[in-house]
């Protein structure tokens, strides 16, 4: 009976995922610390070098190496990078905190650091989201702010590289970013990057809704 019951909780743990625990509006800070602060080592996604765990309700748009696109069921973009590569040479987290934005934290919980960076472009919030060498990031209405930050958490609390599979990529030069490497405790250096795909995703968009409503008159 007793096995039967910790099945149970376990099914329920993986199925609800980071719903149990939502972020507070007014109080972000003190609710990442709570969601980052656990540890629940759930995976569902699994790649070469590492693995992580995807709440219900987000899917892959899109994958290229060790970057990827996802979308929630807001149909908020969320911009994925795993820095291997810092991680591998454990790079020092160097980011400064701002006081000219809206939210700007360095953040240490369970030996892995980052940040969180919050910023107002017209009327929206472009968050910078880095956790344990892996950066999110997303442009939101301020209405879908918590939804996303709570995923964000989810997301990154979870990584978890392969130190071994890694190490035999890296030691083999297969890990080759190049120009493409993000530096992710720079939260400057992918902002005008980041906001131009925003906006050339949404022009594609725009021209391919056009032309799905074209209606061909040559008979």
């Amino acid at each position: 009976m007793k096995k039967v019951i910790v099945l149970l909780s376990i099914m329920v743990l993986f199925l609800t995922g980071c719903a149990v625990k939502r972020l507070d509006d007014e109080n972000i800070s003190q609710n990442i610390k709570v969601l980052l602060s656990e540890n629940p080592h759930l995976y569902n996604v699994f790649y070469e070098g590492y693995k992580y765990y995807l709440p219900k309700g987000i899917r892959f748009v899109d994958k290229e190496d060790y970057n990827a696109i996802l979308r929630d069921t807001n149909n908020d973009v969320y911009y994925l990078f795993v820095d291997a590569i810092s991680y591998y040479h454990e790079e020092e987290n160097t980011y400064e905190t701002r006081s000219d934005v809206h939210f700007s934290k360095k953040l240490d919980y369970n030996d892995k650091s980052g940040y969180l960076q919050i910023e107002e472009i017209e009327g929206k919030y472009f968050i910078q989201f880095v956790f344990h060498y892996v950066k999110l990031e997303a442009y939101v209405s301020e209405d879908h702010l918590t939804d996303v930050i709570t995923n964000m958490c989810c997301i990154l609390r979870s990584f978890q590289f392969n130190d071994t599979v890694l190490e035999s990529l890296i030691g083999e030069n297969i890990l080759d970013y190049k120009e493409e490497n993000y530096t992710l405790f720079k939260a400057d250096s992918s902002k005008e990057n980041f906001l131009d795909v925003v906006e050339r995703e949404e022009t594609e968009k725009y021209k391919k809704d056009i032309e799905d409503e074209k209606i061909d008159i040559d008979y």
